[in-house]
């Protein structure tokens, strides 16, 4: 029997039994469309996060003064250490694994432009923050060294910032009455993203000034402030492979100016980026190996109803296989038989099964959706995944009943009811 003769024969099964066909390669069909949109819901989650992360700043640190916990240098343990402008100096000129600082001022204080006020969070800080911290502009310019140099009384605002104080109306070039000082406006950020924060909340609300013209127009207002007293420092790692040694340096240089051992690590707070990073990536990682073991279950539970249908097929054409037996068939002819049934069934259910999962996924990609659902990402992870497990169930949920009806006897056969 050719193989041409054989296909015909299978389509033409399936013809008879339409609706049992039709079943059967559903569960398939689910199983493997399971397979390509669960593992790539897993994948788009994951990178999401990461691009919502990256919105913050790249790569970066940010530290606070914390309390010693070791005596140095004649010094009690339990000192508050107060980090100053001096130290944002000092980390860039000392330590070479680090790319980029800026100190930060945050204060709120009162805005009113000639459309609106507010009393929203601004920030001093020097112009290579804007860089690792991700601060982009829609409209305008970015701080330059030239505004920190010469302390100039420009302003950039947040997407929602400049939506409250500026509703409908352009912002670039506007002045902007902050604590009774004209500020100019130079630029209006790009909206973020952003799911990660620190101080007084998410980029989009906040404004943003030169550092020198903070410090001289907005001096801090916390009890026991001295000149030059910052909030924070913000540090760029310059290799993400070193993060851990460039964190090391900073700890060195403040130690030697601050007197605290660098092993001190109550010394300082620092709340790394990276290694948030690094656990939100491994649990997104887990979620996905978990959608993808629950969707390939779903699809191994349809290879289970293939066998099970296809055991059913020999019983009911026991007499078949003994009249065609008698005929002159061979055990191949049968095995050969109801294995290309097994393969064509499961080989067309999974083509309708990846066809129906990459559909899924490209409809979500151009669909309105809510922001909390990412765009699926089709993995080759998923497809080989789903491919050896299809070739598997082909194999297992095939071969044995096929197996089965070849070595049934002509005699056996013909004597079933």
């Amino acid at each position: 029997m050719n193989l041409w003769e054989i296909t015909r024969q299978t389509f033409a099964t399936f013809r008879a039994h339409k609706l049992r066909s039709f079943l059967t390669m559903f569960g398939v069909i689910w199983g493997i469309a399971s397979v390509i949109v669960l593992v790539g819901l897993g994948r788009g989650f994951s990178k999401d996060q990461q691009d919502r992360m990256r919105t913050l700043g790249t790569d970066l640190a940010v530290i606070w003064g914390g309390r010693t916990s070791e005596q140095a240098g004649g010094y009690a343990a339990g000192r508050e250490i107060k980090l100053d402008v001096g130290d944002a100096e000092a980390i860039k000129a000392e330590c070479p694994r680090i790319a980029a600082v800026s100190p930060e001022l945050r204060r709120s204080v009162s805005e009113v432009s000639q459309f609106n006020q507010a009393a929203r969070s601004v920030r001093g800080v020097w112009p290579e923050y804007q860089s690792f911290r991700s601060i982009n502009v829609g409209e305008g310019r970015l701080m330059n060294e030239d505004d920190e140099a010469h302390s100039q009384r420009v302003v950039l605002l947040g997407s929602e910032a400049a939506a409250q104080l500026f509703p409908g109306q352009p912002a670039v070039g506007s002045e902007l009455i902050m604590n009774g000082l004209p500020y100019t406006v130079i630029g209006v950020l790009k909206k973020k993203r952003q799911n990660g924060s620190y101080g007084s909340g998410p980029d989009d609300g906040q404004l943003f000034v030169p550092y020198s013209s903070m410090a001289r127009d907005f001096p801090p207002d916390r009890k026991g402030a001295f000149p030059g007293w910052v909030n924070n420092l913000v540090v760029s790692v310059r290799d993400p492979d070193e993060h851990e040694m460039a964190i090391g340096e900073v700890y060195r240089v403040l130690g030697a100016r601050h007197h605290f051992e660098p092993t001190d690590k109550d010394a300082l707070a620092i709340w790394n980026t990276m290694l948030g990073a690094r656990l939100m990536r491994r649990i997104f990682d887990v979620m996905t190996i978990f959608f993808g073991c629950v969707a390939l279950i779903t699809l191994a539970l349809g290879g289970i109803g293939v066998m099970n249908i296809m055991l059913v097929a020999v019983t009911e054409r026991t007499r078949e296989i003994g009249v065609r037996k008698a005929l002159g068939a061979t055990q191949r002819d049968i095995l050969r038989q109801f294995l290309a049934e097994s393969v064509v069934l499961t080989c067309f259910s999974g083509f309708l099964g990846f066809a129906a999962g990459l559909g899924f996924c490209w409809l979500l990609g151009v669909v309105p959706r809510p922001e909390f659902i990412p765009v699926p990402l089709v993995t080759m992870q998923a497809v080989v995944s789903a491919l050896l497990t299809l070739g598997l169930i082909t194999m297992t949920a095939g071969m044995y009943p096929a197996r089965r009806a070849a070595q049934m006897t002509p005699v056996e056969c013909l004597r079933s009811e």
